[in-house]
């Protein structure tokens, strides 16, 4: 499970390596800057737009699936919801 940009910047220069793709031939592919690329496999690209990283794990053969994170906290308890008092007595 990736936990922040360094890991998943990894995980994409990973498999681009086990492709044998060079950045600049996934850029190409994947329609981003090299340098772009560059700063996210470094992990040094915390804001980077997610549709870019999106395009890139595309180009790579790659997709994204979120889950719950094996120590998520509970769900909410809306029997304990701080803003009803605002609401009573409506429908």
């Amino acid at each position: 499970m990736l936990t922040n940009v360094r890991e998943l910047g990894a995980a994409l220069q990973r498999r681009r390596v086990e492709l044998d793709l060079s950045q600049a031939q996934l850029c190409k592919r994947a329609g981003v800057a090299r340098s772009w690329l560059s700063r996210l496999e470094a992990g040094k690209h915390p804001g980077a737009e997610v549709q870019k990283v999106l395009d890139v794990a595309a180009a790579l053969g790659m997709s994204f699936a979120l889950v719950p994170a094996p120590s998520a906290p509970p769900s909410h308890d809306f029997d304990d919801d701080p803003f009803d008092d605002l609401f009573e007595g409506r429908p």
